[in-house]
């Protein structure tokens, strides 16, 4: 009789125990923390630019880094000599979005020096997250398309209830996950995403030159809850295809060392055109 599943009261256990106390173990370190978070840029580091920003050795980092990529939560790739890592994919970048949205920040760690206040504020103003725009302009664009009913909130589908999934699994996701990876798979069936696109908002990123990919498995719009200003904003693929697009067309540009982007000049007279975005609340 198979008893490793029960409980002490006879009861059987979760199976997605084991993996959640995986996952909690390997985020419950503040290196590897401080790791993923970086990564959050939506762009590959080498182990030495890591080891620098998390402030340990080499040596050190290389045995996170081994945990991190054995759990699935990075993707490790080589190129001669050189190791990067990346975020595993969209879903390991919004689980990790959602847990920071949860953090209350400690008084006693707030920035000290006008540099590090600089950044952070700069962080605040505009930043990317993995591979869409958050902060004050990705609220205001998200609030831009809402108000001209390019997206709409879409409601959960009454299966949700039964079977609840985190936002995390709602994003794209690969086809199957290592069995020794503690980030559960997705379920076949979709929960509501926040934001569904409507059919003007396709025609508006289709007359904006923006290309999107309906049949893709990642859901078309998606909320992310912002963790600086504490409210969703647009991501999924939408979110995705119009962050690049910003960034190709010199609507922003990256600053700093970290995911802070600033709008341009033109990228004002864009954003005014396009959506009725006025300056100010881009500051």
């Amino acid at each position: 009789m198979d008893t490793g599943s029960r409980t002490n009261t006879g009861s059987r256990r979760d199976p997605r125990v084991a993996g959640l106390a995986a996952l909690a173990g390997l985020l419950a370190d503040e290196t590897r923390a401080a790791c993923l978070l970086a990564l959050l840029d939506g762009r590959a580091w080498t182990a030495g630019e890591l080891a620098r920003h998390a402030g340990v050795a080499a040596s050190t980092l290389s045995e996170h880094l081994g945990r991190l990529v054995a759990g699935g939560l990075l993707a490790e790739e080589r190129q001669g000599r050189h190791r990067y890592v990346r975020l595993a994919g969209t879903r390991v970048a919004q689980l990790l979005e959602d847990l920071a949205a949860q953090v209350t920040p400690d008084p006693a760690h707030r920035p000290r020096g006008l540099r590090a206040t600089t950044a952070g504020s700069a962080m605040a103003r505009g930043r990317t997250c993995y591979d869409h725009l958050a902060g004050r302009l990705g609220i205001a664009l998200t609030d831009a398309l809402t108000a001209r009913r390019l997206i709409a909130p879409a409601p959960a589908p009454p299966s949700a209830a039964a079977h609840p999934r985190s936002s995390a699994e709602t994003d794209a996701a690969p086809a199957s996950a290592p069995t020794d990876s503690p980030v559960p798979a997705p379920a076949p069936d979709e929960r509501g995403t926040g934001f569904a696109l409507t059919e003007a908002g396709m025609r508006w990123f289709e007359d904006c030159g923006i290309v999107l990919d309906p049949a893709g498995r990642r859901p078309l719009a998606r909320a992310c809850l912002d963790w600086t200003e504490r409210r969703p904003h647009l991501a999924g693929a939408a979110g995705a295809a119009l962050c690049r697009h910003a960034l190709d067309a010199g609507w922003c540009v990256r600053i700093g060392s970290e995911r802070a982007v600033k709008v341009t000049a033109r990228g004002e007279r864009a954003l005014a055109e396009l959506l009725g975005v006025e300056p100010a609340a881009l500051c």
